[in-house]
């Protein structure tokens, strides 16, 4: 299988295997595929596409083709769009040629991860041209699927998006609750300098301007503008002064965020690039000729 063209780096093998090993062991259950295996002879083999019925942008190839493979190691998975790619209705992502019963078996589970990822990197691409010509860039958050999050963050970077902090271990993100905790701005800044390491970026979630001068006393990499007008926003980038990054979060939608990305800032986030994205509508369909019984293995 083809390497994504668009500079992605393909994700971990281990991981992606790993997911579709127990996607499958899911699905399969304990006695395995009952109708394939009871309608399909065992050395049948079957070709078939699998394409978009929608227009959207594709992401997931690598789970789709390591679903087969799983199951026939055999198979033949050529990409015809590779993940980042923009596709129209009824164009082919891929081709596959293997044996008929691995093939269907896998099938959707290779779709369910294709048609999820891609489409939180159509919803993604939205936002993205939305914002064109801006010096925008649009970055997820960790409202994803629990077990899902590394992939669902690689299908925002193939819709042309940035990622947030991975988790909440490789970021400090300061919140209206923590400062509640640490007792105010100041203990709690203070607090993640003293334990975050040299490399760990600080960031602090401020709602009203009188708190952004608060926190600008302060030495921080970024400020989450959480909920604020455009107004609010043009003038909060005009306090900051290329101090530290300025990221606005917070009724953020393919209306709005236009307007918010001329304000000035530097980042929006969406939480809706993964949890209300949408599934790009895939299938896989055989050739008619391709499940006979004189195609051996």
């Amino acid at each position: 299988m083809k390497a994504p063209t668009i500079g992605l780096a393909p994700l971990p093998s281990l991981l992606v295997e790993s997911a579709v090993a127990a996607a499958l062991a899911e699905d399969l259950g304990l006695i395995g595929d009952i109708t394939s295996n009871a309608t399909i002879p065992e050395e049948a083999r079957a070709q078939g596409v699998i394409a978009s019925r929608k227009a959207g942008v594709v992401s997931g190839v690598q789970l789709a083709h390591a679903a087969f493979r799983q199951l026939d190691p055999g198979c033949r998975f050529d990409v015809v769009a590779d993940d980042g790619a923009r596709v129209k209705a009824g164009d082919v992502v891929a081709r596959i040629a293997g044996n008929a019963r691995a093939v269907l078996s896998a099938e959707r589970v290779a779709l369910n991860y294709m048609g999820r990822m891609s489409g939180i990197a159509t919803l993604t691409r939205q936002y993205v041209d939305a914002v064109a010509g801006t010096k925008v860039r649009i970055v997820d958050t960790r409202k994803t699927t629990p077990g899902l999050r590394a992939f669902e963050k690689y299908a925002v970077r193939c819709g042309g998006g940035h990622n947030h902090r991975t988790g909440l271990f490789d970021a400090v993100l300061i919140k209206d609750n923590h400062i509640v905790a640490a007792g105010g701005v100041e203990q709690a800044v203070a607090a993640a300098r003293q334990t975050a390491g040299h490399m760990v970026k600080i960031e602090v979630e401020i709602d009203t301007l009188d708190q952004l001068d608060t926190v600008l006393k302060y030495s921080v990499d970024a400020v989450l503008l959480d909920n604020m007008t455009t107004a609010q926003l043009k003038e909060a980038v005009k306090r900051i002064d290329g101090r530290c990054l300025a990221e606005a979060s917070g009724g953020v939608n393919l209306d709005t965020v236009g307007a918010i990305a001329k304000t000035g800032v530097d980042l929006i986030s969406v939480g809706a690039l993964t949890h209300s994205a949408p599934v790009l509508d895939l299938g896989l369909d055989f050739s008619a000729q391709s499940t006979k019984r004189t195609l051996t293995a």
